[in-house]
């Protein structure tokens, strides 16, 4: 029996997706939490087989931060992501704090059931939206940085305010912007800090 602990701040939501589960033989919900504080401390008290994690639980930590709090507390934890987000930001940040997985919620009934079967056996589950586009993003050799760009991003990892990065690269402010806009688009993020993120786990860029 594989045993399921549910994190959803929508009590509709994880009434539905407990009702899905229980009509399954060999899963079982024996917890549900709301918040990302409760369900670190249920996944500590009870060592569920698997937590499925929303990534937006309002008040509190996110659910990215309650992936890597169990994560540390517990790192043989196997979580799978089961949110509607979808960006590629999203998806990086999960996995970065240890899900094994990341399934979005218009996901068929059997897709879930296979997600999570697959995830206690210790396979990395993706929903097939997000696998195409991660592979998509790995084929594509735009999606590498320009020689500009990279530079840029390492003295962005610095703190610098683009009107410091335009002084320093002996740019304009409307250039930086620019440059901004093609290196967020590149890595499938919005902001500077998830931009700097990921780049610091880019090869060469330190």
């Amino acid at each position: 029996m594989i045993s399921v602990l549910l994190v959803d701040d929508h009590v509709v939501v994880r009434a539905g997706l407990r009702a899905l589960l229980d009509s399954q033989p060999d899963i079982e919900v024996i917890g549900e939490a709301e918040s990302g504080e409760d369900a670190v401390a249920l996944a500590v008290e009870r060592s569920p087989d698997l937590v499925t994690m929303d990534l937006a639980l309002g008040a509190g930590i996110d659910g990215v931060e309650a992936i890597r709090r169990i994560r540390a507390a517990r790192p043989e934890q196997p979580v799978l992501v089961f949110t509607t987000y979808d960006t590629d930001a999203d998806v990086v940040r999960s996995l970065d704090a240890g899900a094994i997985g990341y399934l979005l919620k218009d996901s068929a009934p059997r897709d879930l059931f296979a997600a999570i079967r697959g995830a206690v056996a210790g396979q990395s589950v993706l929903s097939p939206p997000v696998a195409a586009r991660v592979l998509e993003k790995m084929r594509r050799p735009d999606q590498a940085l320009t020689a500009r760009e990279a530079e840029l991003l390492t003295l962005l990892a610095e703190g610098l305010t683009n009107r410091e990065l335009g002084r320093r690269l002996h740019i304009s402010e409307a250039t930086v912007k620019t440059h901004l806009a093609h290196i967020y688009a590149k890595l499938g993020v919005d902001s500077r800090a998830a931009a700097v993120s990921i780049a610091l786990r880019r090869d060469g860029i330190r």
